[in-house]
């Protein structure tokens, strides 16, 4: 297997040089990680004017399910405001749902979303689907109780960073399956697809220092799934598995090109495609996994950011279910 890989960005490899990088991820140094304060979320609202109320939801054992609901103050507005409902990235052992927060912020800003992001439990401690399960659980509590929300219940879409983005992918899937809730799009940003570890770009980053390795994946591969192995990997866990991508709602997929999950990430958009579905893929030239979101400062994360919001904008652009029908057909 090669060992060349596409050179970064030189703004980015700048601006890498002075993060400091985990050598390796670990039992012992996911511990440590954990006892760093969580995300502070009261900075990013203080300019805005936003709404706040934080609920729990019942997970399928009856655990609480923490929930954020962020909406617009909307005073001179009557009609229903499209929702993203958020999944934070960590490599499914890591984060909370304030992580990576300022990317769907950026959407309430510029569309009037309401932000719901959860709190999904994490691995090792929960494996298998709970994860997936939490995350599907909280998104049918959002579609459940919409019209108190002040949401449209035909433009609600599910994204994702990372891991998130994997459970927004399985979250996905496992709403057409399930045949509810309607999920008007998913918007999965660099998203950890495929437990398998077996491709190209996986091969290429591996061995040293990075924001997120062959070697970190498999640990956080390992956390989840637990004993699962083989065929009993359910692709609502691992959506690279999934036989059958065809009725998905619109997709947008974003990475890098100097990361990981690239190649799993650019094959799920053309699977999709071969299904007969919509797809955007872009493949950002020179970026690490995370890029836009570690270093937002960089012009290319500014394009990559500035690109996806345009692309749910045109999509929330017009109102009602017909018009949402209409682009889902």
């Amino acid at each position: 297997m090669t060992t060349a890989r596409p050179a970064l960005d030189p703004e980015l490899r700048e601006l890498l040089a002075d993060i400091p990088l985990m050598p390796q991820l670990d039992a012992e140094g996911l511990a440590r990680l954990r006892q760093f304060p969580a995300t502070p979320v009261d900075s990013l609202l203080a300019h805005r004017q936003v709404e706040r109320r934080e609920i729990t939801v019942p997970a399928k054992d009856g655990t609480a399910i923490p929930l954020s609901v962020l909406s617009p103050t909307r005073t001179d507005r009557t009609d229903a405001a499209p929702c993203v409902y958020w999944m934070h990235g960590g490599g499914m052992v890591m984060g909370d749902r304030f992580s990576q927060l300022d990317i769907p912020l950026e959407w309430l800003d510029e569309c009037g979303a309401v932000v719901v992001s959860v709190d999904y439990r994490l691995a090792p401690e929960a494996t298998g689907t709970t994860p997936v399960d939490d995350c599907y659980q909280g998104l049918l509590w959002v579609a459940e109780h919409s019209a108190e929300l002040g949401i449209d219940p035909a433009r609600i879409v599910v994204a994702g960073a990372s891991a998130g983005g994997g459970l927004a992918a399985g979250v996905t899937l496992l709403a057409r399956d399930l045949g509810t809730p309607a999920i008007a799009a998913q918007i999965l940003i660099c998203p950890m697809l495929d437990h398998r570890n077996t491709s190209t770009s996986s091969h290429q980053y591996t061995g040293e220092p990075g924001v997120w390795t062959r070697q970190m994946n498999e640990f956080g591969w390992l956390a989840v799934l637990g004993d699962l192995t083989g065929d009993e990997v359910p692709a609502y866990v691992s959506p690279a598995l999934a036989d059958d991508l065809s009725g998905l709602p619109t997709t947008y997929i974003d990475t890098g090109s100097a990361e990981v999950f690239r190649d799993e990430d650019a094959e799920y958009a053309g699977r999709i495609w071969a299904a007969g579905g919509q797809a955007e893929l872009h493949v950002w030239a020179g970026g690490f996994h995370g890029f836009d979101a570690l270093c937002p400062q960089a012009t290319i994360s500014a394009t990559a950011r500035r690109t996806r919001t345009d692309w749910l904008a045109r999509l929330l652009r017009s109102n009602g279910a017909a018009a949402w029908t209409a682009l889902r057909t």
